[in-house]
């Protein structure tokens, strides 16, 4: 049975018929609407089960795997049958594990993805439910409103109407006004209004669903992909001048075209990072819940290193530095009304359902007064409008005995627009609004119809909402890890100014008239220097991000409405805050489950730490790649002697993998300021690191085959136990800038490195397809390297100081991100 309707059926069957056509689908449905729905056949093959499919082949197919293929055809040509099992074998193990890291990456950030899943207001058995956005069906009856992502197509059936964001469908800036009959795709933005409507197609079977495929643009590179793009290009054109010198001496030498295309091939498989997507994809999903557990999910997982390196952290108001727990402070009567009269009729004139903080603030007023409650309870609401960003009211009309009235309550001036002589009392409005402000309070104005339907002003509420405790600690906390924090408001700069000075932050708080029609040059020193802003529309914070990330600036914004999404997107590391609409959660990359800016500043150090990790990879991964390319052609070249067999690089690659998966889950030194990707740095430090490595080995081979002069099979495995024990404790070189014991391993790391250096050292020991050493060599290896390494670990030090100084920026690429 089809249950899904084209669009084209909809427009021209009516609404009673699509509720008939529709209404069997949704009897007696429970809770168990994924079962329901796998009965009905509505579910196919996700996008993401398709991935997972195309992921495991791109391990066994794609630019490296394709490299390891052909080495594998080529010592099948040559029958080197030892090389050819051992190949065999990294294939598949290097497939298997990245493909089962790297999809266990993936399972968890479903998981986490899923709690940030959207929820539909639906009537299930004659009551109104919330379920998850992907249990609906065809027939289902859906309440939209303000800030709802549309949770799939749907006809609109009752209520008054919905203003309709639909730009990412049809490309269409301007909301557009939708009616009873009219259809609403999924995944457009409810800016305005209320209403119900049926489902009558979902997934893919939408317009959203049908049309992904054109909606979807590319995504720029974040700066860790420019970052990565960057290490790649290093090592891979240091390995094109190596392999290919190797290459031409071989040939000119007379040597096996096959035997030098073998051993070019399995060189260039060693010293490309073929673990480094598992790696990164492992360490950012581990930093992903060890955020979620303090609470911050991340949507999007290069979303952690663009937090790693924000500079700037623009905070909303109300909510995160202050409580969101209004209180009445005054109440001011204009026009012969009493002040209870004014609480009264704002109470009228707010939303009993799904309330607001401000709305609550008033109904619990009258609540808890006797009185009050006692007028209100003969007063019968005949029609709510909600409060909406652009009109900044809410107003009701009011059935009293006989007569009918309008009441509005909102934003002073726009009450004030309601009047036919507002001269009379403007001034003297705006001078209580200005003093209330001054005092941090945030000013309602409250209105109401006579019986001539003519507006009457009846006065401002003076409403308080104190900055949090923690707030002025979290402030602090930020800047003194770097992280200029400016606070950004809708609200009167007087009451911006205010809790700006409760919380000591500077009160240099500027309106968006300052810096909207200036040069950039001069818009971004008005921004960099102000505070905050106030008075914001949100295309001013649309404004305000773009001239700061033009100057560099890696930006974060908080917001939690439906009009602050347009910001969330743009914003390097948007983050919707707890109890934000779904519109905001959708656009943002990192998403709040509890009040409040701490959870940001916590979340900002655990991107650190996985920033840190990541860098500290990219820098051991760039040396080893050194340290055993830059040898093994130096020895080839210089010395006509290959230092190790093509099967010793096969295994070096495959023990290679398994530590540096660890590097996830290590410890790190502490750190406390923004984490950027300086290429100068990373390429410089490794480089050095390998280069120390090539001379270590130089040396270590000149020992065993001018001093002890070793057999070429027992020179060759001594070399690949150096090479394997050596490059494994660089990592702990690579770890941390200090000396490699400030900062104690993790159990899982450290165990990593020395058990697959044992299993290394066994394999030389009793020759397990290499010539054996015995222990008397292997002993010798382990105290040459652990030599090299406390020299390495103390050089370290020192170049690190050099680096500072910048003395080498002309010859190594400064930034990662160009």
């Amino acid at each position: 049975m089809d249950l899904e309707i084209s669009i084209e059926e909809v427009k021209k069957i009516s609404t009673s018929e699509l509720l008939d056509k529709l209404s069997s689908n949704v009897k007696g449905l429970s809770e168990k609407d994924a079962e329901t729905r796998l009965k009905y056949g509505i579910n196919e093959i996700s996008e993401g089960q398709q991935n997972h499919l195309k992921k495991f082949l791109g391990y066994f197919w794609g630019p490296i795997p394709w490299m390891i293929e052909f080495a594998l055809i080529i010592s099948l040509l040559i029958q080197h049958w030892p090389e050819f099992g051992i190949i065999l074998l990294l294939l598949l193990i290097n497939g298997l594990v990245g493909f089962f890291q790297e999809d266990r990456a993936d399972n968890a950030i479903e998981l986490l993805k899923e709690k940030l899943a959207f929820k539909a207001r639906v009537l299930r058995e004659g009551k109104w439910v919330n379920i998850p956005s992907k249990n609906i069906v065809p027939g289902d009856i859906v309440k939209v409103h303000l800030g709802d992502i549309v949770p799939a197509d749907i006809k609109l059936i009752e209520g008054e109407y919905v203003t309709v964001d639909e730009s990412s469908l049809t490309g269409e800036s301007l909301p557009v006004d939708k009616t009873v009959d009219d259809i609403i795709y999924s995944g457009s933005i409810i800016q305005k209004g209320q209403m119900h409507g049926i489902v009558f197609a979902t997934g893919m079977n939408t317009y959203f669903g049908k049309a992904a495929g054109l909606v979807t643009g590319l995504s720029p590179k974040s700066h860790l992909q420019r970052a990565v793009i960057t290490i790649g290009d290093y090592l891979i054109i240091l390995d094109l001048i190596m392999v290919s010198l190797i290459f031409i001496v071989g040939l000119i030498r007379h040597e096996s075209f096959f035997d030098i295309l073998g051993f070019a091939l399995v060189l260039t498989i060693a010293s490309i990072p073929v673990a480094q997507p598992a790696v990164l994809s492992v360490t950012l999903t581990v930093g992903a819940m060890a955020m979620a557990k303090k609470k911050a999910i991340v949507s999007k997982l290069t979303a952690i290193e663009e937090l790693a390196g924000m500079d700037v952290l623009f905070s909303d108001k109300t909510g995160t530095l202050t409580k969101n727990e209004i209180s009445i402070a005054e109440i001011e009567s204009y026009n012969g009304f009493t002040e209870n009269e004014v609480i009264c009729y704002a109470g009228l004139a707010s939303l009993r359902v799904e309330q607001d903080p401000l709305d609550k603030a008033i109904l619990d007023k009258i609540e808890s007064s006797e009185v009050l409650s006692l007028n209100t309870s003969d007063y019968k609401i005949l029609k709510f409008n909600p409060f909406d960003p652009i009109r900044k009211s809410t107003e009701s009309e009011i059935q009293y005995k006989n007569s009918r009235f309008k009441v509005s309550k909102g934003a002073p001036q726009v009450i004030l627009s309601l009047l036919e002589d507002q001269e009379i009392l403007k001034t003297k409005v705006e001078r209580n609004v200005d003093h209330f402000a001054t005092k941090g309070y945030r000013s309602l104005g409250v209105a109401k119809t006579d019986s001539n339907n003519i507006w009457q002003f009846m006065g401002l509420i003076a409403l308080y909402d104190p900055p949090k405790k923690s707030s002025k600690k979290t402030i602090a906390d930020a800047k003194s890890m770097g992280i200029d924090v400016k606070m950004i408001t809708g609200d009167h700069i007087a009451i911006a100014k205010q809790i700006a000075k409760e919380l000591d932050l500077s009160t240099n708080i500027m309106l968006p008239i300052t810096f909207l029609d200036l040069p950039e040059d001069e818009a971004f020193k008005v921004v960099e220097e102000a505070s905050g802003f106030a008075e914001v529309f949100p295309e001013h914070k649309y404004r305000i991000l773009e001239i700061l990330q033009n100057r560099g600036k890696i930006v974060g914004m908080t917001g939690d409405g439906v009009n602050d999404a347009p910001a969330l997107k743009k914003a390097d590391a948007g983050i919707a805050l707890y109890q934000a609409t779904d519109a905001a959660k959708s656009a943002a990359d990192i998403v709040l489950t509890i009040p409040g800016l701490s959870v940001i500043i916590n979340a900002i150090k655990e991107s650190y730490k996985i920033f840190h990790r990541m860098r500290s990879y990219s820098i051991y991964r760039v040396a080893e790649t050194i340290r055993i390319l830059v040898f093994v052609a130096m020895v080839i070249l210089l010395f006509n002697f290959y230092p190790v067999t093509a099967l010793m690089l096969v295994f070096i690659a495959l023990l290679d993998d398994i530590p540096v998966m660890t590097i996830a889950y290590d410890r790190t030194e502490k750190v406390n300021q923004p984490q950027k990707w300086d290429m100068y740095q990373v390429l410089g430090m490794a480089t050095f690191l390998g280069i120390i490595g090539v001379v270590s080995s130089l040396l270590l081979f000149y020992i065993g085959k001018v001093v002890l002069n070793l057999d070429t099979g027992v020179l060759q495995s001594l070399i690949f136990l150096k090479l394997v024990v050596a490059g494994h404790l660089t990592m702990f070189v690579t770890r941390n800038s200090g000396h490699f014991w400030s900062v104690k391993p993790s159990g899982i790391f450290f165990w990593s490195v020395i058990l697959t250096d044992i299993f290394a050292t066994l394999l030389v020991v009793f020759g397990v397809f290499l010539t054996p050493i015995g222990w008397g060599l292997a002993a010798l290896v382990w105290g040459y390297s652990l030599i090299a390494f406390v020299i390495e670990d103390q050089m370290k030090i020192y170049f690190f100081k050099i680096l500072e100084h910048g003395y080498f920026k002309r010859f190594i690429v400064k930034e990662g991100t160009e």
